[in-house]
């Protein structure tokens, strides 16, 4: 008999020791309520309670969590309907205010976020709500963060997984966007034509430039030309009428063989012509030669020589 309540001592006494060790495993703490009523929470690592006065209250996550928002119907601020889902990610920092300020804490976070995410995007249109997921993400933050709060619960973050436009808004947004690339190739293809069109024009004055640079050196070569045969023409002249002043024939006849023989020349080089007719007075005209003749040499003895009439000389062979 005695044997018999020493074992069920021990057992009482092995009962209640497990009882009174709790071990709170890492990233977790546990409430520790008395008689019902919070008194404490339990770190990580191992603690003991008081038996049969304390007990654990609620096992509280600290990890960082991920809720999933359902999927929802939200009407934009332009009357399109769009469905909408999200995922937000928390972390416990107050285990107590979790435990006790909120009954199902995630559940309370979902509708939360539920609600707010109808706000913001009804108050967006179309557009904005495609185009400002980043600024959709953020307002969201800020407003859910600051109202888990007083739960103990810090909102990390906030991302909009999927949104939805309704299939007539969907192909008439794909229409747009063809629409749009289709002006922008029209657009870029114009700027390349124009910038060709310039290139041309551009070489085309260059070349213009230069080619009346070409005409006007031409020209200023002619010209020098032009003047220089002018001079010595005057300087012959100026010569031949000095020997008529003084009374050389012969200068006479240097005029005359010089018309003479230009005159011919043009005759014999005449594409017209195929015939060249010799007159019948050569006989003279190499009388006006040899005349030429001794008014060269009286010049040269006296000055410059005069030039040489231009053209061809014909002769007596024919």
């Amino acid at each position: 008999m005695g044997f018999t309540i020493l074992v069920i001592f021990v057992i009482l006494a092995a009962v209640v020791a497990l009882g009174a060790i709790k071990i709170v495993p890492q990233g977790r703490e546990f409430t520790v309520e008395r008689f019902g009523r919070y008194t404490r929470t339990l770190k990580p690592g191992i603690s003991f309670l008081t038996p049969f006065v304390e007990t654990i209250g609620r096992r509280v996550n600290l990890m960082e969590q991920v809720l999933d928002v359902p999927r929802q119907e939200v009407i934009t601020k332009d009357n399109v309907t769009v469905q909408v889902d999200a995922i937000v990610f928390i972390q416990v920092m107050d285990a107590a205010a979790a435990a006790y300020r909120v009954d199902n804490l995630h559940y309370a976070i979902a509708q939360l976020t539920m609600t707010n995410l109808r706000t913001v995007v009804g108050s967006m249109e179309l557009d904005e709500v495609l185009s400002q997921r980043d600024h959709i993400n953020s307002r969201l933050l800020t407003v859910i963060d600051e109202a888990t709060s007083p739960w103990g619960v810090k909102v990390t973050r906030i991302e909009i997984k999927d949104l939805q436009p309704p299939p007539d808004i969907t192909n008439a947004m794909a229409r747009q966007m063809k629409a749009e690339r289709e002006r922008r190739a029209v657009i870029t293809e114009a700027d390349g034509e124009k910038q060709a069109a310039i290139a041309r024009a551009e070489g085309s004055k260059q070349s213009a430039i230069l080619e009346a640079e070409g005409r006007r050196e031409a020209a200023f070569r002619d010209a020098e030309a032009r003047e220089r045969s002018a001079q010595a023409e005057a300087t012959a002249t100026e010569l031949v009428s000095n020997a008529i002043a003084k009374g050389d024939v012969n200068a006479i006849n240097y005029f005359v063989a010089q018309k003479y023989v230009e005159a011919f020349g043009k005759l014999a080089d005449s594409p017209q012509q195929k015939t060249v007719i010799v007159p019948a007075d050569m006989g003279s005209l190499v009388g006006s030669i040899a005349g030429v003749a001794e008014l060269v040499k009286s010049i040269g003895a006296d000055g410059p020589a005069p030039p040489r009439p231009r053209g061809r000389v014909p002769t007596t062979d024919g």
